[in-house]
């Protein structure tokens, strides 16, 4: 029977969350409540205007459930703002905040820092090996050939 530390997908999780644990802790250390999740919803909103709930959670892996409560929290703590979209009441739409948009800037430096650390010792090659290994991944699974 095969071992779990040599099923590549127990690897590739585990260093995700080895990883996201990790930035979550520098976020902490550096006196920031931003979580992980609140900052990757608010890139999202910024980099793509007038992207729904149900796209946004496509876009980072969340069920809506649980978007809708990030959303709320970030609502809460004034990072977006929500708004009935004109033209379909069920609706909303989503606008990142001043302070929103001053969070993001701020944490940026421990964002890349935080890259920078994950990424120690590993090659360019070995970066651009990988991520077409994780494309090909992620093509094999959302469009399956058998």
């Amino acid at each position: 029977m095969e071992k779990l530390n040599s099923i590549i997908f127990y690897n590739i999780d585990k260093a995700i969350r080895a990883y996201r644990n990790y930035a979550q802790r520098q976020l902490k250390a550096h006196g920031f409540t931003i979580t992980i999740d609140q900052w990757l919803i608010i890139k999202a909103i910024l980099e793509n205007p007038g992207i729904t709930q149900n796209e946004i959670g496509d876009l980072v892996f969340k069920d809506n459930a649980s978007v809708t409560r990030i959303i709320d929290l970030m609502v809460k703590s004034e990072y977006v703002t929500r708004h009935v979209h004109p033209d379909d009441r069920r609706k909303t739409n989503l606008e990142v905040t001043d302070s929103g948009k001053k969070v993001i800037r701020e944490v940026q430096n421990i964002v890349e820092q935080n890259r920078e650390v994950a990424l120690n010792g590993i090659t360019k090659d070995e970066l651009e090996v990988m991520y077409s290994a994780l494309l090909t991944i992620s093509e094999n699974c959302l469009n399956p050939k058998k």
